[in-house]
């Protein structure tokens, strides 16, 4: 298959799609209409279960093998949330105004702002920031790792793009399948991505 070709999709639980990640087996997903935080089954697209998010305008979301991290453009944060009871655990400021995308790569958080233009490298016990680069586009969205490499996509571009996670410099890149993409995730095979505009989570081929 060609790479970014959609496999298949589904609708969003809701109609303001943010954030995405995925936790082995089901899927997560923020919007900031309601606002909520939704456990998702990617097979059907039915929602699991639900709480609220720490704030009023809940972004991406990441897994690191046992809790959720999440970040909020109102209250500028990064969280670590109980995926059971939706409590927070720990937080931190973002390094900048305009948080948006995160991922973990196993042992740090990979966090991009709209505000700032940057995708950052972020230490989870401290919140401090180990390095950035510039990121491709000028509406960075959601970040997602596939154990080697970054992934990313702007809602200005409409664009999903593969990174070097050392140097930042991009590896190939292609057009979403609906525009202003948010959230990005990787299940280990493919990337999936929701989009704001038709309200959609798709499953994307990667190769």
């Amino acid at each position: 298959m060609v790479v970014g070709a959609v496999i298949k999709w589904f609708a969003a639980p809701n109609v303001a799609v943010r954030g995405l990640t995925w936790d082995g087996k089901t899927q997560w997903y923020s919007d900031s209409t309601v606002p909520l935080i939704y456990q998702v089954n990617p097979i059907t697209g039915a929602v699991i279960k639900s709480f609220a998010p720490p704030d009023t305008e809940p972004q991406d979301l990441a897994w690191d093998g046992k809790t959720l991290w999440h970040c909020d453009s109102h209250s500028d944060r990064i969280y670590q949330i109980d995926p059971i009871t939706g409590v927070i655990i720990k937080w931190f400021a973002s390094p900048s105004i305009g948080p948006r995308g995160l991922t973990w790569d196993g042992k740090t958080l990979w966090h991009s702002d709209h505000d700032a233009l940057r995708i950052y490298q972020i230490d989870p016990i401290t919140g401090a920031v180990i390095k950035f680069f510039a990121a491709p586009g000028a509406s960075p969205k959601g970040l997602a790792w596939d154990g080697h490499i970054l992934w990313h996509c702007d809602s200005n571009t409409n664009r999903i793009y593969q990174i070097d996670p050392i140097t930042g410099a991009v590896i190939q890149w292609f057009v979403t399948p609906d525009s202003s993409p948010r959230g990005l995730t990787w299940d280990g095979h493919t990337l999936w991505v929701c989009t704001d505009t038709l309200n959609r989570i798709y499953q994307l081929e990667t190769h």
